[in-house]
């Protein structure tokens, strides 16, 4: 057995570094966190230090295992997890569970930490390990404890006031309140008229445009022309004075520099992929990781081809820019490296410069000679790093803009002027490799690459026409990924860890969804984000959760104690809580909405958020007897529906007519969404019917295919709850408890009542109301076995005083469940 045993994180690092380390190495992986908070209420204590109670992950239980049985027979231990706060936690976690199995006694333990997986960074980090940073270990579980305290207390809150299955996340609600409140600034926005002008002019080396700067003898501004009557009055002025003709009255040219944008940190490179390649944040570090990791490239072997992706430094190693160099003289030559090495100050307060940008870990790897070694994602991403890398460390680009002035002196109502402007580029420098996006373009953006041609003070150009044209000023844009990531960033929200899980988050609890790559709040999404800025905006102020992602960096750097911050947070968000609970009433917290009065009945109508989605109401609960509800439709909002659209919802259930057996057909909007009934039978429409035009053949159609489906249900039936079905994705088996595929080369009708057991057995648990696996206990407390069952049912009648003793007993154990299942939904609020 080899004598020292190395654990990482993933699997795919553990082969790369496995075969740089040799046999006397052995490389095993953790795959990710080992341990976290025990999933119940009161695995932090405030009252005791916040003592943190922490239990083995189910899922990772035999890789824990695996390192246990390989710690146990090796002399030193290399703790090589990522080199973040979550890297230290899970190093620091790893030591504590092989310190309880009393696995560590006369071990040595090293930590070691590298941003880049190649042989000399691997070797020089074994050469020279440290001991576990705890002040980073501390950091990130103050960081734990503060998302546990807060989800375990504020989601109950939410189930109560808002709608059941509802969460709240330290983090994820500020970003939360970010889209919520740029929905209602478009909301609030109100468009204004104004008219731009433009002279069309011909020239014989090309034609092009001049806009107005000055009319009526003073500066033209956006908001002077209003109304198209005098737009089109300036219009008539200035084509009348011009003849046919404007005359240059200045030319003037200056040379400005653009410099290169820094190497990539985690923020910049989400974004740049989201505006240039289309990538999600997810799946851009998901790409990166794989990149990091290592890739195969055939008698390489596995290498990894960037540094490390969780990063907010720009630093860049000498080692690395030496090679970039030596790179830019050989590729685009002496004259596009600048004097010296180009420095970038990180802008992150607790960037770590000792971490660097993520860049190649071999700029002489182009994309060219590795794209063949890569998936058309990775080889995006791996060229865009590349890229940006490269071009930081290249000179400047120098461009030449030239403005023009024309003069028009003699209009009614005072001199006018036009002018046209254009950027040429002198010398591309960086340019000639990278260009950074933008998330809106400027009025110099859209002066590069426009070229004027050689005008001279006093020479006439030709009018073509002077045209005046109509705009409205525009709201602020909603948040794509990209500029999400870049408002996190500024105001100091989250790390660069955290971004792409805060995006995830938001979209998983579909409390945000992305409409043409942009963000919008759902009315769940709505009603929990102005609930907590109501009423806990302190904690989801932007300032608020800055000051304290930044306290929690002083935790890292040992310049705080992270109980004392624990205590300062809790107490006063413990005594929130405890009043809002009591205080706020449900309606306000939903969001309720008046609309008007129903016209028939005069009775007031209503939007409000319930427990199935957003509903409209006619009548008042004080006052009526009978409510009517009605669900929205897809794509309506409680907050932007008028009173008309909420009266059309009224108008389902609409009966269709009778079927051929006489039972009456009708269609409705339900809990599940809209539907077709015969009779007793319910028929979901599918997707392209509309329930508020759907006639009587569509929907005897509709219903028909269900009548079918449920009559060639059943494929196979054991007699024991074991079935072969056929779904609404296809054959499956079930035992009523668990779901099992079926093997796509089986037959499902061929399967025996062994092979659908076994099939079963192997089947993950089926997940429980908020997404947590029933557990092996809880399926068994729900439903006992078949043979028991049976046996219960052949069972002799017993005598009515046994009867009486089971049926206390029964009586007594029911009340024991119900108890034990209200604690259980108690310790389900998730975090």
């Amino acid at each position: 057995m080899a004598k020292n045993l190395l654990i990482v994180e993933s699997p795919a690092k553990a082969k790369t570094i496995n075969k740089y380390l040799g046999k006397d190495f052995q490389v095993l992986a953790s795959y990710g966190h080992v341990r976290d908070l025990k999933p119940k209420e009161g695995a932090v204590d405030p009252d005791h230090g916040f003592a943190m109670k922490y239990e083995v992950i189910e899922r990772n239980e035999k890789h824990v295992d695996a390192i246990a049985k390989a710690a146990k027979v090796a002399d030193d231990i290399y703790l090589a997890t990522d080199l973040d706060r979550e890297g230290e936690a899970i190093s620091w976690h790893i030591s504590e569970i092989l310190k309880e199995r009393g696995l560590t006694e006369g071990k040595r333990m090293h930590r070691v930490v590298f941003s880049e997986i190649t042989p000399k960074a691997i070797k020089a980090a074994v050469a020279q390990p440290r001991g576990l940073s705890y002040d980073m270990v501390d950091a990130q579980q103050a960081r734990r404890a503060l998302d546990y305290l807060v989800g375990f207390n504020l989601s109950p809150v939410l189930w109560r006031k808002v709608q059941r299955g509802l969460s709240a996340g330290r983090v994820q609600s500020p970003a939360l309140r970010m889209i919520v409140e740029r929905e209602e600034e478009i909301e609030a926005f109100v468009a204004r008229e104004y008219w731009t002008v433009e002279a069309k002019l011909k020239h014989a080396e090309g034609d092009f445009g001049a806009r107005l700067t000055k009319l009526n003898g003073k500066k033209f501004e956006q908001f002077d022309l209003t109304n198209e009557r005098d737009a089109l009055a300036a219009r008539a002025a200035l084509t009348e004075a011009a003849h046919g003709r404007l005359t240059v009255s200045e030319v003037s040219s200056k040379e400005r520099k653009r410099r290169p944008a820094p190497p990539f940190t985690t923020s910049t490179l989400q974004q740049e992929a989201a505006r240039k390649l289309g990538f999600g944040t997810s799946r851009t570090m998901k790409i990166a990781q794989g990149l990091y990791e290592g890739v195969s490239l055939g008698s390489e072997g596995n290498v990894g081809l960037i540094t490390y992706m969780r990063t907010d430094s720009t630093a860049l190693s000498t080692e690395a820019t030496d090679e970039l160099r030596a790179l830019i003289a050989r590729d685009f030559g002496r004259n596009a490296l600048p004097e010296g090495v180009q420095v970038y100050r990180t802008k992150s307060k607790n960037a770590q410069e000792a971490h660097e940008a993520i860049r190649p870990t071999s700029a002489m790897r182009t994309p060219r000679q590795v794209a063949a070694f890569l998936n058309d994602e990775q080889r995006k991403l791996y060229e865009l790093i590349w890229k940006r890398t490269v071009a930081c460390q290249m000179i400047h680009a120098t461009l030449n803009t030239v403005s023009v002035d024309f003069e028009l002196p003699q209009v009614a109502g005072g001199p006018a002027a036009f002018r046209a402007t254009g950027t040429t580029v002198v010398d591309p420098g960086f340019l000639a490799v990278y260009e950074e996006g933008r998330d809106q373009k400027s009025a110099e953006d859209e002066e590069e690459g426009r070229r004027l041609p050689r005008l001279a003070r006093g020479e006439q150009v030709a009018v073509a026409d002077i045209l005046a044209d109509q705009h409205f000023t525009e709201p602020p844009p909603r948040y794509s990924e990209a500029s999400l990531v870049k408002a996190l960033e500024e105001y100091g929200i989250g790390r660069p860890s955290t971004y792409a899980s805060i995006i995830q988050v938001l979209q998983n609890r579909e409390y945000v969804f992305l409409d043409s790559r942009r963000f919008k709040p759902t009315d769940v999404g709505r009603a929990v984000g102005k609930f907590l800025t109501q009423h806990f905006n302190q904690y989801v102020d932007y300032d608020f959760t800055a000051k304290l992602e930044d306290e929690l960096d002083a935790v890292s750097r040992g310049e705080e104690a992270w109980v004392p911050l624990m205590e300062r947070f809790w107490q006063p968000f413990k005594t929130q809580v405890e009043e809002k609970t009591e205080s706020v009433d449900r309606s306000e917290a939903t969001g309720a909405r008046e609309l008007g009065i129903d016209p028939k009945s005069g009775k007031p109508v209503s939007v409000r958020l319930g427990r199935y989605g957003p509903y409209a109401q006619i009548g008042d609960k004080d006052t009526d007897e009978k409510l009517q509800f009605a669900s929205l439709r897809p794509g309506q909002s409680m907050h932007t529906i008028t009173l008309e659209q909420a009266m059309e919802l009224f108008k389902l259930p609409r009966m269709l007519g009778t079927s051929q057996s006489g039972e009456e057909v009708s269609v409705g909007i339900g809990r599940f969404g809209p539907f077709v009934k015969q009779g007793s039978t319910y028929a979901s429409l599918k997707p392209e019917d509309d329930p508020y035009t759907i006639e009587l053949p569509r929907a005897l159609q509709i219903v028909h295919e269900k009548l079918e489906m449920l009559a060639n249900r059943v494929i196979a039936d054991f007699g024991n709850g074991v079935q072969v079905l056929n779904g609404r994705y296809g054959p499956y088996i079930t035992d009523g408890e668990k779901n099992a595929r079926i093997p796509k080369e089986t037959e499902p009708k061929d399967l025996t009542e062994a092979q659908c057991l076994e099939l079963l057995a192997a089947a993950p648990a089926k997940k429980g109301r908020f997404g947590r696996k029933t557990t092996t206990k809880q399926a068994a407390a729900k439903k006992a076995p078949p043979a028991k069952k049976a046996a219960a049912k052949k069972a002799p009648a017993k005598k009515a005083a046994t009867k009486k003793t089971t049926a206390t007993k029964a009586a007594k154990k029911s009340a024991t469940k119900k108890a034990a299942a209200k604690k259980a939904g108690k310790a389900g609020a998730p975090t």
